[in-house]
């Protein structure tokens, strides 16, 4: 066993990865590659899902030839994924029949408002677990179903299949056409708006209201088992793949927040914070997301409450990207240091709506407080204090849904390199902060579901004994301050409100 690893693919929103772990839950190796942004219209973001396997398959390739390992030094394989984007495939060709519409896309508001008819967004969500919103995957299939020509037919006849990335990565590792596995988790699948949050099995009403047929669906499984195995041409013949979470459950499992009560945020192209509530699903009322947050083989589901905000690292790749404000996402701290405070600005990035707590699809962007005095530097200062206010929004949320105020915080994720932003968050939260030893938790949990599954590692006590701290903010802003800066967001984020009506979307 000294002598395996597991391997984590993280198919994740802007690029697909492959990290090799070693039992002590340490990176062995990696391989990266991006993949395509594609805005064909204001509001809509696509994915090209062929770009993204072969992606997969280049970034394992790059894994294994830097760690110089083979598919015989690998113990299992695990993968992860953006959860919400769809993929809508033909099973006997191969092809997607359409790109990936992503979780981010706004294009279904109006079917989103016809399925709510006159009971509103919560028609489901006492079944599912979820408000209806373009966020999740079963509209877009929806929208794929009725706009692409043939497709509905096609589906009618049996000839399509559905899944989110994790479930077209796996088809495709173990077999495709010649006989993949059409395989999905419980997380995956609560992030559909099709399945029942207690029994985990999928709501053929609602996909009757949607126009779905139950052919195109996979089947639901735990977390943590063998689903197949990759196929025998391929890069990891005969490799078993054993474990499957959603990215945002990933982490929360490779956080080791195996109590109820415990928390992690991941700060990522959108920030989402995931409670452990046990197993017993708990309904919020207060504009959070009743998910599943892992299923270890026959154990019982752990449920969790999530606030998912849309837009924080990719805030700062619009300003590099869109804006040219500066070159590389990290130089956004090297310019907000430049400045104290941020001049009074306040960015609210609505660019996809408002997700939790307030569920706004009618929201767009906002930067408000400007006067002669601003600057670029306060421009950044502010649009990193948009994903620490945003942050404190959902938590104040947690505490109000839970009853129980959090006394820390695990954040895991690309952003948390940035220490401008770690110290606010702390300085806004009044909490501390805590970042771990091994920042890649997205990967990480999804290597120990695959490894727990082949008795790689013992359950979730070897993940609690590899987890240790790595770096830890406290607060240090002065309370007033703090409760003034946020009185000030809040007050920003009202002015995003009520812009997309009959001639704006």
């Amino acid at each position: 066993m000294t002598t395996k690893y597991v391997l984590a693919i993280d198919q994740g929103t802007t690029s697909s990865r492959a990290i090799v772990f070693t039992h002590a839950g340490t990176i062995h190796s990696v391989g990266q590659l991006e993949h395509d942004q594609i805005f064909p219209r204001a509001g809509w973001v696509e994915h090209n899902p062929e770009q993204i396997w072969n992606n997969v398959r280049e970034a394992v390739g790059l894994a294994l030839t830097r760690g110089n390992l083979t598919h015989e030094d690998l113990a299992a394989v695990g993968i992860t994924n953006q959860r919400e984007t769809a993929v809508v495939w033909d099973r006997t060709t191969g092809k997607p029949v359409y790109n990936a519409i992503v979780w981010q896309d706004t294009r279904t508001q109006k079917i989103v408002d016809e399925l709510g008819g006159s009971e509103g967004p919560d028609k489901y969500k006492a079944t599912v677990g979820l408000p209806l919103a373009t966020y999740f995957s079963g509209p877009k299939v929806k929208w794929i179903l009725d706009n692409v020509d043939g497709a509905r037919e096609a589906a009618e006849r049996g000839d399509l299949l559905f899944g989110n990335t994790d479930t077209w990565v796996l088809w495709n590792m173990t077999g495709g056409t010649e006989g993949g596995v059409h395989i999905t988790d419980v997380t995956n699948a609560s992030r559909t708006m099709l399945m029942n949050i207690d029994s985990l099995t999928w709501n053929e009403d609602i996909a009757k209201d949607m126009g779905i047929p139950m052919s195109m669906l996979p089947e639901i499984r735990s977390s943590s088992e063998v689903y197949g195995h990759g196929r025998k041409r391929g890069m990891l013949p005969d490799v078993p793949i054993a474990g499957i979470l959603g990215d945002q459950q990933a982490a929360t499992f490779g956080q080791a927040c195996f109590e109820v009560g415990t928390a992690k945020n991941t700060y990522g192209t959108g920030n989402f914070m995931l409670l452990n509530t046990g197993t017993e699903p708990i309904a919020s009322k207060n504009g959070l997301l009743t998910t599943v947050c892992y299923k270890i083989g026959d154990a019982p589901q752990v449920y969790a409450l999530e606030g998912s905000i849309a837009v924080t690292g990719s805030l700062i790749q619009w300003l590099r990207d869109n804006l040219g404000l500066f070159e590389e996402s990290p130089d956004v701290e090297y310019y907000a240091n430049k400045v104290e405070d941020n001049g009074g600005a306040y960015f609210v990035p609505a660019f996809s709506g408002l997700f939790a707590p307030h569920w706004r699809p009618d929201a767009r962007g906002a930067l408000v407080g400007l006067t002669r005095y601003v600057n670029k530097n306060h421009i950044a200062r502010a649009a990193l204090e948009s994903t620490a206010f945003q942050t404190r929004e959902v938590l104040d949320a947690m505490n109000a849904d839970s009853g129980v105020d959090l006394t820390e915080l695990k954040v895991d994720g690309g952003m948390v390199a940035n220490e401008l932003l770690m110290q606010f968050q702390a300085d806004q939260l009044g909490v501390p902060v805590i970042r771990p030893e091994v920042a890649e938790t997205t990967a990480l949990g999804a290597a120990y579901a695959a490894g727990i599954a082949v008795g790689f590692w013992n359950g979730e006590q070897d993940v609690r004994d590899n987890w240790a701290e790595g770096k830890r903010w406290t607060p240090q802003a002065d309370s007033d301050e703090r409760d003034r800066q946020y009185r000030l967001w809040k007050k920003a984020v009202t002015k995003t409100f009520d812009w997309v009506d009959d001639d704006v979307s």
